[in-house]
């Protein structure tokens, strides 16, 4: 009699069983992710004043920023705001800057500036401390000049990866890091969208200063070198930046890439298209319910 209840216990658990498995479960909650804002900086040359302008009206809007991506000229902006420089005392720094205290010419050879005085000023501005102790996480891009590839700098001299990244082909000298030859990243990435979320971001404000393309004619040999590279840039641009989540554009295309008399009106362009930008910066954030910092 007892093994007959235990052989009916036995029947009526697998009778029940699939049942018992398809009566309703309370929903699973799925957590989003958490938000990591990269805000990327592009390359411009002189155009990259405006980067600071829009920073400005980032900072003033407490818009989060979890880590910054620059190339050329973005990645000299930024790595002096991941250091913690503020949007204002970087405005101040680009308006008493003058050429000679980052360009030093030197007889052709592969390049005309050396980039030292780049590398310095940007290791003394920032006390000589590495990537891994800035404020804010902080990547410089590069390009590989014997394969092509994209680097992404962020450890160890921040120096001279902004040296590395900013070595625009035949202006600069290339630099030769760990026993690699490095160039401008703008060759590869003028807006490192693709770079930021190789490193976690999962949104990605673009600021994209390479405009349309408004050069005037070239008086030396840099000029033409440089307008050459700026058409590049907005050819490679328009791709990268539809990956991005937000898009800002200054109006800089008037502006010279070897211009550094037309810096504040750079600045006050970025601040124009950070404005125009930041409703659907805050629509977005508000869909995604993050807070201001």
């Amino acid at each position: 009699m007892r093994i007959i209840n235990k052989f009916s216990s036995i029947l009526l658990f697998i009778i029940l069983f699939p049942l018992l498995s398809c009566a309703p479960k309370e929903a699973i909650k799925h957590q989003p992710p958490t938000p990591k804002i990269a805000l990327v900086l592009g390359a411009g040359a002189s155009k990259g004043f405006a980067h600071i302008g829009v920073l400005k009206v980032l900072e003033s809007n407490q818009i989060p920023i979890n880590m910054i991506v620059g190339t050329s000229a973005g990645s000299f902006v930024g790595s002096l705001y991941a250091y913690g420089y503020n949007a204002f005392q970087l405005q101040k720094m680009a308006l008493s800057i003058e050429k000679k205290d980052l360009i030093d010419l030197t007889i052709p050879d592969n390049g005309f500036i050396k980039g030292e005085l780049l590398e310095n000023y940007i290791n003394s501005m920032i006390m000589n401390i590495p990537f891994e102790k800035l404020k804010i996480p902080f990547y410089a891009v590069a390009t590989n000049i014997e394969n092509g590839k994209e680097i992404i700098f962020g450890s160890g001299n921040v120096g001279m990866a902004v040296r590395a990244s900013c070595a625009v082909p035949g202006i600069f000298r290339p630099v030769t890091i760990s026993g690699k030859t490095y160039i401008d990243g703008g060759v590869i990435s003028p807006v490192p969208v693709s770079a930021a979320k190789r490193m976690g971001a999962n949104i990605v404000i673009a600021v994209d200063i390479s405009g349309q393309i408004s050069n005037p004619k070239p008086e030396n040999t840099i000029e033409t070198i440089l307008n050459a590279i700026n058409i590049m840039y907005a050819e490679i641009s328009e791709k990268q930046i539809k990956d991005a989540d937000i898009v800002i554009k200054p109006k800089v295309e008037s502006i010279s890439s070897t211009d550094f008399s037309k810096r504040h009106e750079a600045i006050l362009e970025g601040e124009k298209a950070a404005l125009e930008a930041l409703p659907k910066i805050k629509a977005l954030f508000q869909s995604l319910n993050i807070n201001k910092i």
